[in-house]
């Protein structure tokens, strides 16, 4: 039983696929989804115990929709504006931006976001964005990558004998649920919409 590879992610499915007009296509494709994860990283829906940031979501969701080289041009480019000061992070602002937060306890979790946003590019090619459990998956998958460096670098940074899952990961759990259910739920749905408009 062989399976099938999809080449296509999702915006390639869309505008110029070859020379000038792919590069700006391209181009613009990184402006907007710079834009997109310094919005979401803001947003907060409130939630027991903590509020709910969509950061996690647009990095994973931008990761399966860009394809795993889009996707890293697109993180790079938003981190290197964070790194050279600009509020585009969830909890950086005038107390703390540029690399003195990025070098603070979410330091961790951001190595996390360019790791999540090629892997969730490279599964997307393979068509995990296709489908919702496997959708949901890669979403799973996504979230590890995010949590392992940034509980790693807690630890360091922080000592070992301090409660690092209680401080960085439990209260997270719930948030990261509902929003691999509406990364399961958006993907499938967008690709459903782009057969039927080329139907």
């Amino acid at each position: 039983m062989t399976t099938t590879t999809h080449r296509n992610v999702l915006v390639e499915t869309f505008g110029a696929t070859e020379g000038a007009g792919l590069r700006l296509k391209q181009a613009a494709f990184v402006v907007l989804g710079i834009a997109v994860l310094a919005i979401a990283a803001k947003i907060k829906v409130p939630m027991y115990p903590v509020p709910i940031t969509m950061g996690t979501f647009a990095v994973l969701a931008l990761g399966a929709a860009y394809g795993p080289g889009l996707g890293l041009a697109t993180i790079m480019g938003y981190m290197m504006l964070g790194a050279l000061g600009l509020d585009v992070f969830a909890g950086s602002g005038a107390e703390a931006a540029g690399l003195t937060y990025m070098m603070g306890g979410t330091g961790g979790y951001l190595v996390g976001y360019v790791a999540a946003t090629v892997l969730l590019g490279a599964l997307a090619r393979k068509g995990w964005d296709r489908s919702a459990p496997r959708m949901a998956g890669a979403m799973v998958l996504g979230n590890a990558i995010i949590y392992i460096p940034g509980l790693a670098w807690l630890g360091m940074l922080y000592g070992w004998d301090q409660p690092i899952l209680a401080w960085g990961l439990t209260p997270f759990l719930v948030g990261d649920l509902l929003k691999l259910a509406l990364a399961a739920a958006i993907l499938p749905a967008a690709w459903k919409l782009v057969g039927r408009a080329r139907g």
